[in-house]
């Protein structure tokens, strides 16, 4: 205030006249940490399994009661890794299925790309990730389009499938998410990937990277 009329201001001499008269000083206000490199330390995607992406969707049963989908893609080959339904996702939850998914691929991913929702950014997730030696890649708040590929991917499993199912229990919102998810994988071709599915182009990646057996 003192300022915005004209005034020379002295920040440390303030805060003493404070202490002196025995006055509370306002709390510093600290900026939000970032839990990991966003948009500004991106890197171009060049292989399979270099960057999985993470993001949550939500619908409800028949019943009215929630279900959220745990979305995970590959962004090189677009393949979607799984979709999961549960009531809810904590960052256990979370983990145990990426070791699921690991366990089953025989692979894991050198980064995982997602927001900064609680269940993305608790200790659970972060020690795993750094136990694991996977990164983990943060995108800026309030900024989706970051998380682009995972961001398409949820658009068309939301008009394809959500939209179009209407589900009378978790184990069946569970059984037909599968079935979306190898049709999606198997069945449909991507203009990005040169018409191919994401199934064959990564047989077709691997087939031209890997070096021949002998």
């Amino acid at each position: 205030m003192l300022r915005r009329d004209g005034w020379r201001v002295n920040t440390k001499r303030i805060r003493r006249l404070w202490a002196d008269e025995g006055l509370k000083r306002p709390p510093r206000v600290r900026k939000k940490r970032r839990l990991g490199p966003g948009r500004g330390r991106r890197e171009p995607v060049t292989r399979p399994d270099q960057v999985w992406a993470l993001d949550y969707q939500t619908d409800v049963t028949a019943d009215g009661r929630q279900i959220r989908f745990l979305n995970v893609i590959d962004e090189f080959t677009r393949e979607a890794l799984v979709t999961r339904a549960a009531r809810s996702w904590t960052a256990d939850a979370t983990v145990a299925l990426l070791e699921e998914v690991i366990s089953m691929l025989g692979r894991r991913p050198e980064h995982v790309r997602m927001d900064n929702g609680p269940e993305l950014t608790a200790h659970a997730l972060r020690d795993w990730a750094r136990f694991s030696g996977t990164a983990t890649a943060y995108i800026d708040p309030g900024s989706p389009w970051q998380n682009g590929h995972c961001e398409s991917f949820n658009g068309r499993f939301r008009d394809e499938f959500l939209a179009t199912e209407q589900f009378n229990t978790l184990l069946e919102a569970q059984v037909l998410a599968e079935d979306w998810r190898i049709e999606y994988n198997t069945y449909r071709p991507h203009g990005s990937l040169g018409g191919l599915t994401p199934e064959a182009f990564r047989a077709h990646w691997l087939g031209q990277h890997q070096p021949a057996l002998t």
